[in-house]
């Protein structure tokens, strides 16, 4: 619990969801805490840049509209209370650092508390706190939103180190390896972030069973991209494996893009039911569309709330081989096999798109289907080798 002195907190309550709420308050630069962590933001503050040496000559000049001219800090938190009979706030971030802390503004966070000491004693310099509360709050998509510019800098640096090349070379006879956007402003149609998505869905060295699942594929690229620059100089980096694969994932991607409105029918027929695919929240009604990598053309433009956890269940299917990442059967194959019950079991659990793709029971149960059907067909390879042997 952090608890400190604070000026005029106001409360507002998300009109989209009650259960969230945001708070603004402002604090002197001497009263803010000097532990509330990083974690949560997707990048760690660099302090040698120019913006940088800016937001310090900002924090340590006398000039005291600091809270007028800097955007202040985000933060998610448990819980929030002020007592109005001292003006201080109770701040409970939970010792959960993955899930509470600072989500925007690490660098003026930093700024203010390694430079604070430097300030005249008569100056008084606030700072602007905006404390998010709520339950369930999906920490990667405000991550995401809040540090988007942020990331795609960081993405067009990866670009100048070369650090796509691993991406460029597994794709490069690929029909839209010249339609990729690796620098800022690059007028491409397809972002890189869209393959690191991909690959970020298969990692089975993170999520190498049904315990967890990939949800950021869908709710925060930041954390993809973040996932994608960690590894990068390890030496058992997952993405020089899963690179490999890229072109299969973006065949099974478009694959079940353009038949999820078909298996929708199917088993609306199943269940004795007219299904209206094209009336569904995030999809868009019949027409003429294409897919995002081949241009392929598809009959409905479809959320990838939908997509991204059925696509994700075929990560069961991978297996590592002599220190390669291999597929035990044809994802291909098995989505003819099994994709109708997938569609079945995503629409079956939501048919909100926002929902659907933050679901991890959702995703753990589409991989678990995936993953059955696996289980199957080897038990099946092997007693025909028993046969044979026989």
């Amino acid at each position: 619990m952090n608890t400190f002195k604070a000026k005029a907190v106001r409360t507002v309550t998300s009109p989209s969801n009650e259960e969230v709420t945001t708070y603004y308050t402002w604090v002197n630069f001497r009263d803010l805490p000097s532990e509330i962590p990083l974690d949560v933001n997707p990048r760690k503050p660099k302090m040698n840049t120019s913006v940088a040496k800016q937001l310090i000559n900002a924090v340590t000049n006398p000039d005291t509209d600091f809270d007028i001219n800097n955007r202040g800090i985000v933060i998610t938190a448990k819980n929030f209370k002020f007592h109005t009979n001292n003006s201080t706030v109770d701040l409970d971030l939970d010792n959960d650092s993955s899930k509470y802390g600072i989500l925007d503004g690490g660098h003026t966070y930093t700024a203010i508390i390694e430079n604070r000491h430097k300030l005249d004693e008569k100056v008084d310099k606030y700072v602007k706190l905006e404390i998010i509360v709520g339950k369930n709050l999906d920490v990667s998509a405000l991550a995401d939103a809040r540090n988007t510019s942020a990331q795609v800098s960081d993405i067009a640096l990866f670009e100048l180190d070369n650090k796509f090349d691993i991406i460029k070379n597994a794709i490069g006879t690929e029909s839209y390896c010249s339609d990729i956007a690796y620098k800022d402003n690059d007028n491409k149609r397809i972002p890189i972030v869209e393959f690191i998505k991909l690959m970020f869905a298969f990692n089975i060295k993170r999520y190498p069973d049904d315990s967890g699942a990939p949800v950021a594929a869908y709710s925060g690229k930041a954390v993809v991209f973040k996932d994608y620059k960690d590894e990068y100089d390890e030496a058992n980096n997952i993405y020089k494996e899963l690179v490999t694969l890229l072109p299969k994932l973006v065949e099974l991607y478009e694959k079940i893009q353009a038949e999820l409105p078909i298996k929708y029918q199917e088993f609306k027929k199943e269940d004795g039911k007219n299904g209206r695919f094209g009336l569904l929240r995030g999809v868009e009604g019949a027409g003429s569309y294409t897919t995002l990598f081949n241009q392929k053309p598809i009959s409905h433009e479809i959320s990838v709330g939908f997509l991204l956890p059925i696509f994700g269940a075929f990560r069961a299917l991978l297996e590592k081989k002599d220190d390669k990442i291999g597929w035990a059967f044809d994802p291909i194959e098995i989505w003819e096999k099994v994709g109708t019950r997938l569609v079945q079991n995503t629409f079956d659990t939501d048919t909100n798109p926002q929902q659907i793709g933050k679901s991890k029971t959702l995703w753990q149960s589409n991989y678990r289907i995936v993953d059955s059907i696996r289980k199957d067909l080897l038990l099946e390879k092997l007693l025909k080798l028993q046969q044979q042997q026989q």
